[in-house]
């Protein structure tokens, strides 16, 4: 027992009045060696509108911060810089150590006023001189000090999420280019529509690559899983595929790449990718799709609109070394167009245990056949996110690209 009987036992609380007229809903700890101080703190409680129960005095730093590991309610820490285990601003820095959201307030003398501005330049929240305590001083300074840490949480938590919605759009940047096309012969609309919430980026991505003898070369692909990993391999998959297309590797080859590098930069061996990767050739009669997993493709023939599964392989990195990913070539009618996505544009749910699936966006992409291009595009996003709105939105990101020549009479 301390002096005045006030108990210096770990985590145990000094004597409660019978009615506080104000709870600070916090614990109020009490860093102090001298027992005449101590008492003096607890008498300046016991007159103040603080609830003087939520008090435990500590006589060493040990003690304190084996309090602050142990506890989980916010604490304001009233902290003497001159403890018989330390002494000065470590004290400070010691307390932040154990207990970064504790709030505190430096006791100093008359003559070390200097010090506590100090202390508050090394993270404490005020300072008050012992000699020039009151009970309105001290019950202010403690209240101040909680609201002003929950103010510096607040700024560092907003400080956090503005850095990571720049690094999401850096990532999104990356993930969804401009369609590189040398001239107005060929159109790509691409739509990306984040998924509920999207408090994490997916791996989603999609390129457009014309070469110099007028082929059109397309990918859409999707990473499993969500987050910024995911994110950024699929940066690295879409800049590998436009490096090996614009220096002339080969459709099969290209899959075969990509493998390669998401094997060696996925941070999980249970991480696999999905992807489409098309060649419109420039006579505008044909087009060669390998699949790698992915779901199959819309295509468009005037207002018609047809389901198409090209034969395909397994996904990138499901069994390393073993894909087989054919090469199948599909027909092309004057102004058809193909529309690849990925799997989040059908496998929202719609209702108690269903889901739109492949063949509800196949009846949605038939009542809107007759828009054009990017209406198309615009139709089948927002028809599936306005089916999966009462079951909180689109599941996963979602992204589209609608590619085709162009036709003198139609313009998908």
């Amino acid at each position: 027992m301390g002096a005045a009987g006030i108990p210096s036992q770990q985590g145990e609380s000094l004597s409660q009045p019978e009615a506080p007229p104000w709870n600070l809903n916090a614990s109020i700890l009490l860093v102090e060696d001298d027992a005449g101080d101590a008492l003096l703190v607890e008498e300046m409680l016991a007159d103040s509108e603080l609830d003087s129960a939520a008090l435990t005095w500590c006589k060493t730093l040990a003690e304190a911060r084996h309090f602050l590991r142990t506890h989980t309610s916010p604490v304001c820490v009233l902290l003497d810089l001159h403890l018989p285990d330390v002494h000065g601003l470590d004290v400070v820095s010691q307390i932040l150590e154990s207990d970064s959201e504790a709030a505190i307030v430096v006791l100093t003398g008359l003559d070390a006023s200097g010090a506590g501005l100090r202390a508050v330049a090394q993270g404490a929240q005020d300072y008050l001189v012992k000699d020039r305590l009151d009970p309105e001083v001290l019950s202010r300074a403690v209240r101040y000090a909680l609201q002003r840490k929950e103010v510096e949480r607040a700024a560092a938590a907003l400080r956090s999420n503005r850095l990571i919605a720049q690094e999401n759009a850096r990532l999104e940047r990356g993930l969804l280019p401009v369609p590189l096309l040398r001239d107005d012969r060929f159109q790509a609309r691409a739509r990306y529509q984040p998924g509920r919430a999207h408090g994490l980026l997916s791996g989603d991505f999609y390129d457009v690559v014309q070469t110099a003898d007028g082929t059109v070369h397309a990918v859409i692909g999707d990473v499993s899983g969500h987050g910024a990993a995911e994110a950024a391999l699929g940066v690295c998959l879409r800049v590998a595929w436009r490096t090996a297309v614009l220096c002339g590797t080969s459709h099969r080859e290209q899959i075969s790449l990509l493998e390669e590098i998401l094997i060696a930069e996925r941070s999980d061996a249970h991480v696999f990718a999905t992807v489409t990767s098309l060649i419109f050739a420039p006579d505008q009669r044909h087009v060669q799709v390998v699949r790698a997993g992915h779901p199959g493709l819309l295509l468009r023939r005037g207002a018609e609109v047809d389901w198409v599964e090209p034969e395909g392989g397994m996904a990138l990195g499901l069994l390393p070394g073993t894909g087989r990913w054919p090469t199948v070539d599909v027909p092309l009618t004057p102004g058809g167009s193909l529309v690849l996505f990925t799997d989040g544009l059908f496998e929202g749910r719609t209702g108690p245990g269903a889901r739109l699936g492949e063949e509800g966006l196949l009846a949605m992409g038939r009542a809107n056949g007759h828009l054009e291009a990017a209406d198309f595009v615009d139709a089948l996003v927002a028809g599936a996110a306005e089916g999966a709105a009462p079951y909180g939105g689109l599941a996963d990101d979602v992204a589209v690209l609608h590619l085709g020549w162009r036709s003198d009479k139609h313009e998908h």
